[in-house]
């Protein structure tokens, strides 16, 4: 989560020329994959149709096995894989990929933490050479520890403390909603757990988790599967193994109680409710299911939200979905699908839950129709399309699917999972999942607003002259 612009996704539906269509609705993508000795395993998806690549290296770590006492430490461990090694120093692997024309970048999620490039396929070899050296070791060092903690900090001001709202509906919301630590601790990270953070800690989360037998690697572009082997060989083939901690069960089952909270915000200027129910975990049968359905509730200007909420009782401002901080297939532990809406200030929560409630009751009843599903999964589509036509993009999700799901082809199966999706797979998603037992909610009000009614109830009211006593 660096503070730099992720690569834009083209606008228009492409296909490249070297893809294969299996069907004339279907694009699949060349998956090759090979395991190295040392445990890194290496994808490589070949497409000839610009002399570019893209890399992703992604490590199997991310916010939920973070230390305890730590928390935001795999946030600022991205930022510390950015500072140097004792053979590239800082600034070296920035300026050498964007030197030849490159962009780089790295973000933390709950259950992985990625770095990707894209540049002319003639900076392959350097940026292959620049990310083994970083998985052998870096420069540790205490100004640069201490340099990267403050920027971190910087970075929190910056998008949570100095921003309306703040991030509570994927902070505060999962705070609520989850009970363990592990996932529902503020991955950005409390000043404190930041700077009590050591370099024996440094060196210590680098040793565990930054080993090749917990990374893959996915190169995707102008390049065969025999040359992208041969080159993940020779560049990572002989950095050694090393034992990997074992994660902890942060499992936990759907809630069984609605809670609701209330927040004050000093810098918003209108009211927020960010309403979030447990979701299947990865790979179970309804998964699909509440990916579509959330694209049915709130995917765009046609969805039964924005027209029920926003156009219809015109009580929202605006509405939209999240899957915390990843997609509806990108994550390995418990995960909330979560609807975030401003609404009007002489509205209220209630009025907002309950309209909402109206519109997920339709759905529990009567189903979609087919027009509209076949909309959604044409949108659905589309952006997945849209989103692989991209070298950088197709290598991180390859890279993402063999790490949480044991295999990069699930790239290739998210398509036909979305398509296969009936009315009566998302009535079962709404009866199971979106019910308010299973709901938290978090009204965040202006400060102004929550301030008005104490002062009013504060003030003593006084009898008008002559009135009874």
């Amino acid at each position: 989560m660096r503070m730099r612009q992720l690569p834009v996704l083209l606008a228009g539906l492409t296909f490249s020329l070297s893809a294969v269509a299996a069907t004339a609705d279907q694009w699949t993508l060349p998956v090759n994959v090979k395991k190295l000795e040392n445990g890194l395993t290496v994808i490589v998806t070949e497409d000839h149709s610009s002399p570019t690549v893209g890399v992703s290296v992604v490590y199997h770590v991310g916010m939920r096995l973070e230390p305890k006492n730590r928390t935001g430490f795999a946030h600022l461990f991205e930022h510390l894989m950015f500072q140097g090694t004792p053979n590239a120093k800082k600034g070296v692997f920035d300026t050498t990929i964007t030197g030849g024309g490159g962009r780089n970048n790295g973000s933390t999620r709950p259950d992985f933490t990625n770095y990707i490039e894209t540049a002319p396929v003639s900076a392959l070899e350097p940026i292959l050479w620049l990310e083994a050296d970083r998985m052998k070791t870096l420069d540790f060092n205490a100004a640069t520890l201490k340099n990267q903690q403050d920027v971190v900090k910087e970075e929190i001001r910056v998008n949570v403390k100095n921003q309306p709202y703040g991030g509570f509906m994927w902070i505060d919301i999962s705070q609520q909603a989850f009970q363990k630590w592990e996932n529902n601790h503020d991955g950005y990270g409390s000043f404190e757990d930041l700077e009590n953070a050591s370099l024996d800690d440094v060196r210590a989360f680098h040793r565990d988790y930054y080993g090749p037998n917990n990374a893959v690697i996915a190169i995707a572009g102008d390049i065969t599967p025999a040359q992208g082997f041969a080159l993940a060989q020779k560049y990572f083939g002989k950095i050694p193994a090393r034992p990997t901690p074992k994660a902890t069960d942060f499992s936990e089952g759907l809630n069984t109680v609605e809670k609701r909270v209330v927040q004050s915000d000093a810098l918003a200027q209108v009211p927020a409710v960010a309403a979030a129910w447990k979701i299947p975990p990865r790979g179970h049968k309804d998964q699909a299911a509440v990916a579509v359905l959330a694209e049915v509730l709130a995917g765009g200007d046609a969805s039964l939200f924005y027209q029920g909420l926003v156009k219809g009782r015109e009580i929202a401002l605006n509405v939209d979905t999240l899957f915390g901080l990843t997609g509806p297939f990108e994550y390995d532990g418990p995960t909330l699908l979560t609807v975030f809406a401003l609404y009007k200030p002489n509205s209220n929560a209630d009025a907002l839950l309950k309209a909402m409630d109206e519109e997920i009751g339709k759905v529990a009843q009567n189903g979609v129709d087919a027009a509209t599903l076949k909309r959604v999964k044409t949108r659905m589509l589309a952006d997945w399309n849209n989103q692989m036509e991209s070298f950088i993009n197709r290598a991180d999700m390859m890279a993402k699917m063999q790490v949480l799901w044991g295999d990069a082809n699930v790239v290739n199966k998210i398509p036909g999972w979305i398509e296969g999706v009936t009315s009566e797979d998302i009535q079962r998603a709404v009866r199971t999942y979106l019910v308010p037992t299973n709901r938290t909610v978090i009204d965040r009000k202006p400060a102004a607003m929550l301030a008005a009614p104490a002062a009013a109830a504060a003030t003593p009211t006084t009898a008008p002259a002559g009135a009874a006593k």
